[in-house]
């Protein structure tokens, strides 16, 4: 469809929506200025994201993920969230039932007001214990490196889920959940290649939700959805409302 004719549709099906559910990725953030972390920009002392974000680059060396992450913090620290993460939490104002899931860690949906989401990924203001599992928020930039818990003085490592790990499974439930009970599923900036998120498309279809893609280029997801309106989240996510 094209975005001139897409747009009214999507304006309308949201203004008479009483269960909306919106799924953000990394292209929401980039229009604040944050990286992706992945593929070539996402390179640090050589190293890939996908070598340091897992259990087993942190037990072997967990200075140098603390590193990595401390880095992350400096950058993330110095980015604030722009009209897309605004508009969002005025859509969560305006509908009854209102679920945002997000794959970003950055922290930006809940700074720019958002309550009522799932951070599927965690978030790296957030630390948790090795040894207790205590999490803990923390704002600290940059960290002590091998930080320690406030409770049982074990290591800390990041709130992230890493490669190779599981969802929390709360998290998950609540989001399919979200998922399979809303009228309209905005999937904004996503690449639809990371599971499960990737399969929310298709299951809000096939439980009769309308379903709307916006991103910069074609995904995997764009030949399943209902309307698909390439451009900037920051650009586009406002004028739907």
């Amino acid at each position: 469809m094209e975005r001139s004719a897409g747009i009214p549709a999507v304006k309308a099906r949201l203004a008479g929506a009483r269960a909306v559910t919106v799924l953000t990725g990394a292209g929401i953030s980039a229009d604040s200025g944050v990286p992706t972390f992945r593929g070539a920009e996402g390179l640090w002392r050589n190293h890939r994201a996908e070598d340091l974000a897992t259990p087993e680059a942190f037990a072997r060396d967990p200075r140098l993920v603390w590193e990595w992450y401390n880095w992350r913090r400096e950058l993330i620290a110095t980015k604030i969230p722009n009209a897309a993460h605004h508009a969002l939490v005025e859509l969560e104002r305006r509908v009854e039932r209102f679920w945002l899931i997000t794959q970003n860690v950055d922290g930006l949906h809940p700074d720019a007001g958002s309550r009522k989401l799932s951070e599927i990924h965690g978030n790296i203001w957030k630390v948790r214990c090795t040894q207790c599992g205590q999490v803990h928020a923390n704002r600290e930039v940059p960290l002590p490196l091998l930080p320690r818990c406030p409770a049982c003085d074990e290591l800390l490592r990041p709130h992230i889920v890493w490669f190779g790990e599981s969802l929390d499974p709360d998290d998950l439930d609540r989001s399919v959940a979200a998922v399979g009970s809303c009228e309209v599923l905005l999937i904004i900036g996503t690449s639809g290649i990371v599971y499960p998120a990737a399969s929310f498309a298709s299951l809000a279809r096939q439980a009769g939700a309308f379903v709307v893609e916006i991103n910069l280029d074609p995904t995997p997801n764009s030949p399943v959805v209902d309307v698909a309106l390439g451009g900037r989240a920051a650009e586009v996510v406002p004028g739907l409302l």
